[in-house]
């Protein structure tokens, strides 16, 4: 594969020797890897180059990771993953609710981190490459409007802004109204990999999900809990 058609990952550290292992890590995997030493010179890069993905370490200079995280969001989707020391699941959950798509702990484990940026990749390319094909048809549930071969989801009409991985998930739950996932299954077909305390991650991408298209999110009337065992895509009545 030419250079000009190798994926384009981001990694974001102020620490060169972590930012110089993992570019021979992914490089070694075929990537092409561009680096950033703030939070600033990470949105610059993105600004002008069409990268794929980013890894972003939340204590940064200039501007931290989890500010730049939020900055992304504003304007694109692409899979993000945290690095960070700190392991603590606030911390984590904190990433998670900001817009993150997954958070590793450091040190990582340079065969996990490879296995998660594939999976992510993976994940937003099958996402991106939806244009190829039929229609499949569309979903309809109450004021929800799921467009399956678009991989676009609409409330009243307005297209929901979805990462690649609340995509999925809501791409699960659409394709299968009113079946409960437990946290652990969801986990599983979303991410590809097995279900290790994945409790925490489900949660907070429902959580965000639920703010973006439900009209009260703390009485959600679509993503429901069903307690001691999962979530679930109520059906709803269709709207006159």
């Amino acid at each position: 594969m030419g250079a000009d058609m190798r994926e384009c990952v981001l990694v974001a550290d102020d620490d060169r020797e972590i930012v110089k292992a993992i570019g021979i890590l992914l490089e070694g995997e075929g990537y092409e890897v561009l680096k950033a030493y703030d939070g600033l010179q990470a949105l610059d890069i993105l600004a002008t180059r069409p990268v794929r993905l980013v890894l972003i370490d939340v204590m940064m200079p200039r501007l931290d990771g989890l500010s730049a995280l939020m900055r992304i969001r504003e304007r694109q989707n692409i899979p993000v993953i945290v690095l960070s020391a700190k392991s603590e699941d606030s911390d984590k959950v904190l990433g998670l609710s900001m817009g993150a798509d997954d958070y590793v702990a450091k040190p990582y484990n340079p065969q996990e981190l490879a296995a998660r940026v594939r999976s992510h990749l993976r994940r937003y390319t099958s996402l991106g490459d939806i244009h190829a094909g039929s229609r499949s048809g569309e979903i309809a549930n109450g004021r929800l409007l799921y467009k399956t071969d678009e991989k676009v989801l609409y409330a009243d009409g307005e297209a929901v802004r979805l990462t690649a991985t609340e995509t999925k998930i809501v791409d699960l739950f659409m394709r299968n109204l009113g079946r409960v996932f437990p946290a652990e299954e969801i986990y599983r077909r979303v991410w590809e990999e097995e279900a290790y305390a994945s409790e925490n991650t489900v949660m907070v991408h429902i959580r965000r999900i639920r703010e973006k298209l439900e009209l009260n999110p703390k009485e959600p009337e679509y993503i429901k809990v069903v307690w001691g065992i999962g979530y679930k895509m109520e059906k709803q009545e269709k709207c006159s």
